[in-house]
Parts: structure tokens; C-alpha cells; sequence
């Protein structure tokens, strides 16, 4: 698998304390929002309305919350839909509204990287790379892990690498590497930089 470049965003992989659910955010999502939102891509809460939109920096400044992982809605027809992605531009009845995310700074995350990662970058911190990347027809996200874009100590990174993802295929110094991350440059702690 880390020999192919297939990624997959972010997967939720474990939490400390066992339990790594998502978080249910009523009203989460703008009614006809104009950008898709998918499965696994990093997401933050938006700064002038309370809701959650899709990261779209790979930069030292952008930080996030955490992982998409689904909304809900009825639309204008009073059917209840439920999806893994945000398609853009739907309306939904007011009210109607969960998006679901995961957004523990604990939370562990599987992604593959862009590139091959070496044992030696547990503890560094690393940017997302083709954070806007992925398919409506599957609903998933492709972002990545920049095996290039390590961040020195003057500037936080978005990802810290604190493992191997444990598969078989999947082994330090493959061509496309599955890491475990945690999020390094969080909404919640030290400055809140919420995005616009």
C-alpha cells in the first residue's frame, strides 16, 4: 500500500482515552456553502460564523480542528439526507443541519504521506499538502502529509509524526509512507487563529 500513492486524508486511528468519536455540530455547515467538504479533510471553525469550513492553507499560520467525518440534513423537498461529504451549494430546511468532525487535539490520525518518511521524523512536524484534493463521487479526501515540508522550530507545523502506521505493506522509507499524526497546530491551545 505505501509503495503507491493512494491517499485517503485524515483517518482517525485511536484516542488515548479510547474513545475517538466525532464530534455532532448543529447548524455546522452553512446552508449553500459553495465548497465542497469531504471526508477525512482537515477542517477548522470558521471565524465570523461558527461553523466549520475546509482548511485550505499548507502553511505554518493555518491551523485546524480536526477531521471531517459526514453531515446531515432535509432538503427543500423535507427528505433527510445523510452524507460522508458536503456536496457545494446545497440548501438545507433551517434547523436541519449536523455536520459531524473530529476535533480532539488527542486524537491520533492515520495519512499518507506525499513522499517517503523515515523513522527519524517521529517528533517533527510536517504541513498538509493537496489539502484541497479528493472526489465527490467517493466523498473522500485525498490530502497529504509534505515528506518535504518539515518546520523548523521557529514555526509549528500542522501534523506531528509519533508513528508508523502498523500494516503489513506499510514500512519507514517506502515510497509513500502511512504515518501517525497528531494535530500541532490546533485551534483550541496557545493562539487561536481561526480562518475566515
Amino acid at each position: 500500500m505505501s509503495s503507491t500513492s493512494a491517499p485517503f486524508g485524515l483517518r482517525p486511528a485511536f484516542h488515548p482515552s479510547g474513545l475517538d468519536r466525532a464530534q455532532a455540530l448543529a447548524g455546522g455547515i452553512t446552508s449553500g456553502y459553495s465548497t465542497a467538504i469531504l471526508k477525512g479533510q482537515p477542517v477548522a471553525y470558521s471565524a465570523s460564523a461558527g461553523v466549520i469550513v475546509p482548511i485550505t492553507a499548507n502553511s505554518t499560520q493555518a491551523t485546524w480542528s480536526g477531521a471531517f467525518a459526514g453531515v446531515e440534513w432535509t432538503d427543500s423537498t423535507g427528505r433527510r439526507r445523510v452524507s460522508n461529504y458536503w456536496p457545494a451549494n446545497t440548501a438545507y430546511i433551517a434547523g436541519s443541519c449536523v455536520a459531524y468532525f473530529y476535533n480532539d487535539q488527542n486524537i491520533v490520525y492515520e495519512i499518507q504521506a506525499d513522499g517517503s518518511m523515515a523513522q527519524t521524523t517521529i517528533g517533527n512536524e510536517y504541513l498538509f499538502t493537496n489539502v484541497t484534493a479528493g472526489s465527490t463521487t467517493t466523498g473522500l479526501s485525498q490530502a497529504t502529509l509534505g515528506a518535504s515540508t518539515a518546520v523548523g522550530n521557529a514555526q509549528p507545523g500542522q501534523m506531528r509524526v509519533v508513528d508508523l502506521a502498523p500494516y503489513v505493506d506499510n514500512a519507514w522509507g517506502d515510497s509513500y509512507t502511512v504515518v501517525r499524526v497528531v494535530n500541532s497546530a490546533s485551534q483550541f491551545f496557545g493562539t487561536v487563529n481561526a480562518i475566515a
